[in-house]
């Protein structure tokens, strides 16, 4: 089995060392590992333009109007059976690059909007989709930070897992973390992290989850969205709604099963999330044509409200 590691700090810094720990323990193994430094890459924001979701409703296929390294980065993670993705974490979240990276995921990598591309492709002899992202794959993330503002980054990495339906292995933080690689007890853990990936890579259709359990036991997020008025909480990765409660001096999450299959991870629950956008990207072009759009157009021009332009581009 393949494993790719992606470290997205600098070169050779905490990050490049702890991936390639867990790289090399994941080798011992039996693991096939690869390593990427992608700050070396040439990979650009997204910038919304809605070409890929729009190309996969319409039959065009998986596309991008962005050109630059992304797609030959993708094409490697698409290759192997495991993910280590290891991140500085930045304002308690992921990285600048995280974001970019999971930005550029959104529709292309989503696999119920893919699924539904290649029936629709099929349907209306358009241009068929890459198999390889409708396979299943694992991955594991590891976050270092150098203080204690790190509540945010195992959200944060589990969105990357979510558009693809990725099954997650460890999702691992480690705070008060700067020079990790001087604490043997971290270092074991990083390692143990890679063990567990390449075991997973091995047998991937009964890979579980195997880090610290998390409050939403579906999803292990410990990120919840809260209704100030009542005890109605909305897991922040999985979407999945319930109530808070207090059982055994421990928080829990409780919520009704039918809930499963709106989870935001389940191929039922990405059904649903394509079809939304199906319809309203449906009504964005269709508005395009009215009267109200066009004025509107109109009016925002008529504002000529002075722009700043950055220095490469002034006169």
């Amino acid at each position: 089995m393949k494993i790719v590691g992606v470290s997205l700090g600098t070169r050779g810094g905490s990050n490049d060392a702890m991936c390639k720990e867990a790289l090399n323990a994941a080798r011992k193994e039996g693991a096939e590992v690869s390593f990427i430094h992608l700050l070396d890459w040439d990979i650009k924001d997204c910038t919304g333009c809605v070409a890929c979701s729009r190309g996969l409703v319409m039959g065009k296929g998986n596309i991008c109007s962005l050109r630059d390294e992304f797609d030959d980065f993708r094409s490697i993670l698409l290759d192997a059976d495991g993910v280590l993705w290891v991140d500085p974490i930045f304002e308690k979240g992921g990285s600048g690059l995280h974001h970019t990276i999971m930005d550029r995921f959104g529709p292309r990598f989503d696999r119920g909007m893919n699924i539904i591309a290649q029936k629709i492709s099929e349907d209306a002899n358009g241009k068929p989709i890459d198999p390889r992202l409708l396979k299943d794959k694992v991955i594991s993330f590891i976050g270092i930070g150098g203080s204690d503002w790190a509540t945010a980054i195992e959200y944060d990495h589990s969105m990357l897992a979510l558009s693809p339906a990725w099954k997650i292995i460890d999702n691992e933080k480690f705070a008060w973390s700067k020079n990790i690689i001087m604490e043997d007890e971290k270092v074991e853990r990083v390692r143990q992290i890679g063990r567990n990936l390449a075991k997973a890579a091995a047998d991937i259709e009964n890979a579980r989850y195997m880090g610290e359990p998390g409050v939403c036991p579906h999803c292990h997020s410990k990120n919840f969205y809260l209704d100030p008025q009542s005890t109605k909480a909305i897991c922040m990765t999985c979407g999945i709604e319930g109530e808070l409660a207090i059982e055994d001096g421990k928080i829990r999450f409780i919520f009704p099963e039918e809930q499963l299959g709106h989870a935001h991870d389940t191929i039922p629950g990405k059904f649903i999330h394509a079809d939304d956008i199906k319809e309203n990207e449906g009504k964005a072009i269709a508005n395009r044509n009215t009267d109200k759009f066009k004025e509107s157009q109109e009016r925002v021009a008529a504002f000529d409200i002075p722009e700043i332009l950055p220095p490469r581009k002034r006169g």
